[in-house]
């Protein structure tokens, strides 16, 4: 089996972690499509003999950053006033627990830190060992482990309902 084969065995992974790390379809498909372009276009400096998968994270995590500056860059913030809106807004059909429990989970997910969350979606949802997840990401197994545990425990209280600590700075 050649390279390009091998390589379209883990589209369906790739659309995963990025349905999982962008939370909209579109824009994670087109996530997709970008490093599959990209590493089409550089599968001459894939070193043979080393983890397929781990390299295309690798440079879906490289695109995924520089659009992510990119969007920062030219981003407008619009905040939503919650006290405003009626308790109508929120009413839930009965029998949707599962959903609701999924939906708060991606919510909590989308407000971890990009970096928080891509080791947790790395390391949970694809199964990768750390050693994979730091060659993946370019950092120290030492800085997986703590994003991951950072990352976990911030997720933990999200799901309790309760806020994160923010640590605050003290100036001296």
């Amino acid at each position: 089996m050649n390279h390009r084969d091998e390589l379209m065995e883990h589209i369906p992974r790739l659309r995963r972690y990025a349905r999982a790390l962008i939370h909209n379809r579109e824009l994670a498909d087109d996530l997709v499509q970008d490093t599959l372009e990209r590493a089409l276009g550089r599968l001459h400096q894939f070193e043979a003999g080393t983890d397929l998968r781990a390299w295309l994270f690798t440079v879906m995590h490289n695109v995924f950053a520089s659009q992510t500056r990119r969007a920062a860059s030219r981003a407008h913030y619009v905040e939503a006033d919650e006290q405003q809106l009626g308790q109508a807004e929120f009413a839930v059909p009965g029998g949707q627990l599962r959903s609701l429990e999924m939906r708060d989970l991606d919510y909590a997910l989308q407000r971890l830190p990009a970096e928080q969350r891509e080791v947790i979606l790395l390391v949970g949802l694809e199964e990768m060992s750390y050693a994979d997840v730091a060659l993946t990401l370019g950092v120290p197994i030492g800085t997986v482990m703590s994003r991951l545990s950072r990352g976990r425990e911030r997720l933990r209280n999200l799901m309790a309902g309760a806020q994160p600590v923010e640590k605050l700075k003290v100036v001296r």
